[in-house]
C-alpha cells in the first residue's frame, strides 16, 4: 500500500512539472502588421496563422496594426510566424510581404498606395 502511495505521488509531481515545463515553453508576440486593412486582412492572417505548427492563437488588431501571436517556443519561433504572415501576403515588422501573395490579395486589402485600403469604413466584405 505503501508503495502504491509513492507511486502515485511521484507520477502527480512528474505531471505537475511536464505542466510547468510545456507553460514555460509558451511565447506570446506582438508583431506590427502595418499592411493590414480590414477584416478580411484579419481573417485572412489568423486563419493562415491557425495552420502554422506550434501557433496556439493569433488576434489581429486591424485598427492599432498589431498582430498577437502565442506559439510554442519548440516548435515554431517568432520568425517563422512572421514570415508565415508574409506568406499570407502582408508585412510583418521586419519582414516584407510575399509579393506573389500580396499580389493576391482583393484589392480591399491592399495599401493605400496600391489603390487599396479603407481601413475602418471597410469593416466588412
Amino acid at each position: 500500500m505503501r508503495i502504491l502511495k509513492l507511486i502515485v505521488l511521484l507520477l502527480l509531481v512528474g505531471t505537475g512539472v511536464t505542466m510547468a515545463q510545456a507553460k514555460k515553453g509558451i511565447v506570446t508576440a506582438k508583431i506590427k502588421t502595418p499592411t493590414v486593412q480590414c477584416e478580411m486582412c484579419k481573417n485572412t492572417i489568423e486563419r493562415y496563422l491557425k495552420r502554422e505548427e506550434g501557433v496556439i492563437s493569433s488576434k489581429v488588431d486591424y485598427k492599432k496594426k498589431i498582430t498577437t501571436v502565442k506559439f510554442y517556443a519548440d516548435r515554431t519561433n517568432i520568425e517563422y510566424v512572421k514570415t508565415a504572415i508574409a506568406n499570407a501576403g502582408y508585412d510583418a515588422d521586419n519582414v516584407t510581404a510575399n509579393p506573389d501573395s500580396y499580389n493576391a490579395l482583393p484589392k480591399c486589402c491592399k495599401k493605400p498606395e496600391d489603390g487599396g485600403g479603407g481601413g475602418e469604413t471597410k469593416k466588412k466584405h
